[in-house]
């Protein structure tokens, strides 16, 4: 049993063609992710990942379904609530690919860019964590909230100072 989210793989154990990956959070791991979201709670955290890798053309493709139950705080109210997310995802590795070749290849098509490999692995864990981390919002609410303002008249509002110059003759 792991304590941390990391299922790491290294590239040169990717088998040619298609494999598939459940992840699973047990208690331990969903504190951790609670650690590294900086929220309230995660109820639950599951992630299906396929990985179909073309070994002689170096292009690992990743994709899947992140599944989350989170506790989040309300910006509006700041009272706690509970939000589910279900995210599909997917992405491209090129294998052979430096930081330099990336750059160029940046340059020059306007297609996604692939992702590199980083000392020869991949974190499967750390891939889930990203999915969900993007679709999570920036600013939670519950469901029906809505910013309203605190000005309640306009006579709270006081008169544009630069109003003043608009009187001035030119």
């Amino acid at each position: 049993m792991q304590k941390d989210f990391s299922y790491p793989l290294k590239i040169e154990d990717i088998n040619q063609g298609e494999q598939t990956y459940k992840l699973r959070a047990d208690k331990a791991q969903l504190e951790t992710l609670r650690e590294i979201l900086q929220i309230p709670a995660v109820n639950y955290f599951e992630a299906d990942i396929k990985l179909t890798f073309q070994k002689k053309k170096g292009i690992l493709e990743v994709s899947g379904e992140v599944r989350s139950g989170l506790r989040l705080i309300s910006v509006i109210s700041l009272e706690e609530f509970d939000k589910e997310y279900k995210s599909d995802f997917s992405m491209i590795y090129d294998t052979n690919a430096t930081y330099e070749q990336i750059r160029e290849m940046d340059e020059d098509i306007e297609d996604d860019i692939p992702d590199i490999v980083i000392d020869g692995k991949i974190d499967l864990g750390d891939i889930a964590i990203e999915q969900l981390a993007l679709v999570m919002e920036d600013h939670p609410r519950m469901d029906g909230e809505e910013f309203t303002s605190f000005i309640e008249d306009d006579s709270q509002i006081k008169e544009n100072p630069f109003a003043v110059l608009s009187k001035l003759k030119k």
